[in-house]
C-alpha cells in the first residue's frame, strides 16, 4: 500500500535524474541515485542508505555512498548490475538504530512491506524513444470529417445527418452511419496542429458490420465506407508529412461473426480457420463468443496458424499494416486476448506481437487496452504500456466528480465505470494513494509508455463527470468547466502520454461511450466552449515546451482533501505542479524540500509566496505551474 506524501521523504524513481541509463541491456551496470532531504532542523536525513535488489531470486545488498550535500539534501549513489531481465530493488534509509525506513516505488514505509511495490528495471521493455514526447488525439473515424461516399451504403447502415443526435441506447446504436471517412480526417489535420497534438490514434478502420468496427469482417482491407486502402495510404502520407505519428487499433481478442475466417470456419469444419475459434455444444451459440455476445466470436490463440496470420511474423496482419505506414498498434481487449477458461496465452500473444513490431520497425509502439489492474501483464517484453484507467482516469474522476449529488455542477447519475454504484467522491489523499499504488507496481518506462485519458470512446465524457451536464452538447455555461480544467492540468503534467478524445477540447458532454461518439461540430463554432478550447491549447503547448513534463520524474510533495502537489524533475529543469479542486486553505511546505537556494517563477496560475524558509501555495481552485530554479 502506498504511503502518504511527505515533502521531506527520501526519493528515487526511474527517470534520468535518478537512473543513469534509460535503455539498459542485460549485464549492464547502472548508477542509482537517492535524494534524502535534510530534516526541518537542518540535520541530515540519513546516515545510511542501503540497496536491496533481487538477483536470481535472492536479495543482494549494496551500500550506497553519499556523493553530495547541497545544503537542502544529501545525494547517495550505488551501482546495480542487471543480471536478470527484470530486476526489482528498494532502499533502506536510516538515521541510526531507531530509524528504519524502506523507500520503494509506492513511497516510504517504516515497516517491512512486500516486493510488489519495489522499483523495477526491465532490460526487455525498450520503449521507443519518441513515445514520451507525444500528445495523442483520438478519432472515431465515422464521426470526425465527412466527404462524399465512394462506396454503396450496406444494408445494415442507418444513414444519419451530421447534426443528428447519436442514439446511445437500443439496437440501432452500432449502425448509425454519419459518413466520416479517412479523407475527412486528413482534411482536418490542421485541427490537430492547432490543438497541439502530435499523434493521431484511430479507432478501427477495417471493414465491418458496424460503425465502431470492432466486429471486423476482414483485417486485410480498410472499410470502403472510409475510403478503402487508398484513403489510409493518403492519410498516412498526410500525417507523416506534418511530422505527426499514426497509431491503429487492432482487435486480437475476437472478430465479427461475418469475418472471412469465421464464415469459412462454419462452412468447412476441416478448414484451417476452424482452429481459429472454439466450437462446442456447451456454448449457447455453438461457439465461444466474447462476453457471450453472439456477433463477436472469440479467437482461440492455441492455433499456430491464427498467430501466423494475425500477429506473429512478417506475413501477419500486424506486420502488413505497419509496413503500410502505421507507427504502432493499440490492441483492443488486450487483457482478455489469449485468455479462455484454463488457457492463458496473453503473454505469449503480447510477446509475439512485440517481436513482429520489432522486426518490421523497432521504433513501433505497442499499447494495450486494460481497464483495471494490468500489473501482471506489464513487466515482460510485450506491451509497452496500457491505457491508464486504473492509475489515472479512475482516481481523477473520483477526485473531480463535480456532478455527484452534493457536487457543485449538474448532477449526472453515472455509475462507476461499469460498477453498479455512483462514482465516489474522494479526497486527493485517496486519489494520490491509488496513483502511487498502481504506478509503483510497474517499471518506470511502462508508466512512460502508457496513455492518460480523461475519457475515451468507451466512457462518459469527463465534462459530464465534472458536472457539465448530460445532454450530449457542449457545456457553454461552464457548469463543469473549472474541474474539467483541473483534470486537464493533471493530464498534461503527469508522466505518460496524454490522449485527448475528439471533442473534449470543446467541452462536450455524454453519459456513456456511445453517447460520446458525437459527430464533430465543425460548422457550429458557436457551440464550442472557447475557454476550454484555449485551455487545451495552452496546456498542450506547455507540455511540449517543457522536457520535465514529458520525461521528468515525479516526486510527490503533498496531498490533502482538496489539493495535490508534486514536482517533475529532469536534469535540465524542475517544475512544481499544484492542483486545487475547490477553494481551500493555502498549503505550506518547507522550501528546502524543493532544493537548495530555491526561487520560483510562475508559468501559469496563481503565484506562490516564500518567507522564512516556507513555501506557501495558494488555495485558489485550478492548476498552477511553477519553474523551480
Amino acid at each position: 500500500m502506498a504511503s502518504a506524501p511527505d515533502p521531506l521523504d527520501p526519493h528515487h524513481d526511474g527517470s534520468p535524474l535518478y537512473v543513469d541509463s534509460e535503455r539498459p541491456a542485460l549485464g549492464d551496470d547502472v548508477t542509482l541515485r537517492v535524494r534524502v532531504p535534510h530534516a526541518l532542523d537542518g540535520s541530515v536525513g540519513a546516515s545510511e542508505v542501503v540497496l536491496r535488489a533481487v538477483r536470481d531470486g535472492e536479495p543482494a545488498i549494496g551500500r550506497a555512498e553519499q556523493v553530495a550535500d547541497d545544503g537542502s539534501a544529501t545525494w547517495w549513489e550505488v551501482r546495480l548490475r542487471l543480471v536478470n531481465t527484470l530486476t526489482s530493488y528498494r532502499f533502506l534509509v536510516s538515521r541510526g538504530p531507531e530509524d528504519f525506513r524502506w523507500l520503494t516505488a509506492t513511497g516510504v514505509h517504516a515497516r517491512d512491506v512486500t516486493d510488489s511495490g519495489d522499483f523495477r528495471i526491465s532490460t526487455e521493455h525498450r520503449l521507443p524513444d519518441w513515445v514520451p514526447d507525444q500528445v495523442g488525439y483520438q478519432v472515431f473515424p465515422d464521426r470526425f470529417g465527412r466527404t462524399e461516399p465512394t462506396a454503396p451504403l450496406p444494408d445494415w447502415a442507418i444513414a444519419c445527418d451530421w447534426d443528428q443526435p447519436v442514439v446511445h441506447k437500443g439496437p440501432d446504436v452500432p449502425y448509425q452511419w454519419y459518413g466520416g471517412t479517412l479523407d475527412g480526417v486528413a482534411e482536418h489535420l490542421d485541427h490537430l496542429d492547432l490543438v497541439g497534438a502530435t499523434l493521431l490514434y484511430l479507432t478501427p478502420v477495417f471493414e465491418a458490420w458496424s460503425t465502431h468496427r470492432y466486429d471486423a469482417v476482414s483485417f486485410d482491407r480498410v472499410d470502403p465506407l472510409l475510403g478503402g486502402d487508398e484513403a489510409l495510404e493518403r492519410l498516412v502520407d498526410a500525417v507523416h508529412g506534418r511530422g505527426l505519428r499514426l497509431v491503429g487499433d487492432l482487435t486480437t481478442n475476437h472478430t465479427g461473426e461475418h469475418h472471412d475466417w469465421f464464415v469459412r470456419a462454419q462452412e468447412d469444419p476441416s478448414s484451417p480457420e476452424r482452429s481459429f475459434y472454439r466450437f462446442a455444444d456447451a456454448y449457447e451459440q455453438g461457439y465461444a463468443a466474447w462476453l457471450d455476445i453472439a456477433s463477436l466470436p472469440k479467437l482461440d490463440h492455441t492455433s499456430a496458424e491464427l498467430a501466423r496470420r494475425l500477429y506473429a511474423g512478417p506475413d501477419s496482419v500486424a506486420a502488413h499494416w505497419l509496413r503500410r505506414g502505421l507507427d504502432g498498434w493499440r490492441v483492443d481487449v488486450a487483457n482478455m486476448t489469449g485468455r479462455m477458461g484454463a488457457d492463458d496465452l496473453a503473454h505469449v500473444v503480447a510477446q509475439a506481437l512485440r517481436r513482429t513490431i520489432d522486426e518490421v520497425d523497432d521504433s513501433g509502439w505497442l499499447l494495450a487496452e486494460h481497464g483495471h489492474d494490468a500489473t501482471s501483464d506489464l513487466t515482460g517484453p510485450g506491451w509497452h504500456g496500457t491505457m491508464d484507467y486504473a492509475g489515472f482516469t479512475r482516481p481523477v474522476w473520483c477526485w473531480l466528480n463535480g456532478g455527484s449529488p452534493a457536487g457543485p455542477g449538474l448532477p449526472h447519475g453515472l455509475d462507476y465505470l461499469g460498477l453498479p454504484v455512483d462514482i465516489p467522491v474522494l479526497p486527493a489523499t485517496a486519489a494520490v494513494e491509488t496513483m502511487r499504488d498502481v504506478h509503483g507496481s510497474i517499471p518506470w518506462t511502462v508508466w512512460q509508455g502508457s496513455t492518460m485519458h480523461l475519457d475515451s470512446h468507451d466512457t462518459p465524457r469527463f465534462r459530464t463527470v465534472t458536472g457539465g451536464g448530460t445532454d450530449g452538447g457542449t457545456d457553454l455555461a461552464g457548469e463543469g468547466r473549472d474541474r474539467h480544467l483541473v483534470g486537464l492540468g493533471l493530464q498534461m503534467t503527469m508522466p505518460g502520454v496524454p490522449v485527448v478524445f475528439m471533442g473534449d477540447e470543446l467541452g462536450l458532454t455524454a453519459v456513456d461511450g456511445e453517447h460520446a461518439r458525437t459527430p464533430y461540430p465543425w460548422d457550429r463554432l458557436e457551440t464550442w466552449d472557447r475557454p476550454t478550447f484555449e485551455a487545451y491549447r495552452l496546456w498542450i503547448g506547455l507540455r511540449r515546451e517543457h522536457v520535465a513534463l514529458r520525461r521528468g520524474g515525479l516526486r510527490w510533495l503533498h496531498a490533502g482533501e482538496d489539493s495535490m502537489t508534486f514536482l517533475r524533475e529532469h536534469p535540465d529543469e524542475t517544475l512544481l505542479v499544484h492542483a486545487v479542486r475547490q477553494p481551500t486553505q493555502p498549503v505550506e511546505l518547507p522550501l528546502h524540500a524543493l532544493g537548495p537556494d530555491v526561487a520560483l517563477d510562475t508559468l501559469l496560475g496563481a503565484p506562490v509566496a516564500t518567507a522564512g524558509g516556507v513555501l506557501v501555495l495558494p488555495g485558489d481552485a485550478g492548476v498552477s505551474l511553477h519553474e523551480v530554479r
